[in-house]
């Protein structure tokens, strides 16, 4: 099981918690449990096409060298985060669940297999 020190993660809409510590931007739980900050700004480009700033593909590169057992897309509070084709695409290759934050959130905080967790704070 991946470790992430006190494994509780739990958040409103805003900000998410995870191991005591507080985020309010999107953040990415990486394989061996290290938190980033998720690189929007990779997916900028593909603002105007999309409603709300999408998860594109130009976002999970790192996928490839983290080989997770699943990867766990919270899109927003109200799934609102939308995936360009491309991103659907390279996740089909994993076993993989995108929910509203809330309920990634809680798959997180249960899940026993080797993760990534790709968090929006908003929407």
């Amino acid at each position: 099981m991946q470790q992430i020190e006190g494994k509780k993660v739990y958040g409103e809409f805003g900000w998410v918690t995870v191991g005591g510590v507080k985020y309010s931007k999107d953040i990415i739980i990486h394989a061996d449990g290290v938190i980033s900050e998720r690189q929007t700004s990779l997916s900028s480009a593909y603002k105007g096409e999309y409603f709300h700033l999408p998860l594109s593909e130009k976002e999970l590169d790192f996928l490839e060298a983290e080989k997770p057992e699943v990867v766990i897309v919270g899109a927003g509070h109200k799934a609102m985060m939308t995936l360009t084709p491309r991103a659907r695409e390279i996740l089909e290759r994993y076993d993989h669940v995108v929910l509203s934050t809330p309920r990634a959130l809680e798959q997180i905080d249960k899940e026993e297999r080797r993760f990534v967790a790709i968090i929006h704070m908003t929407c």
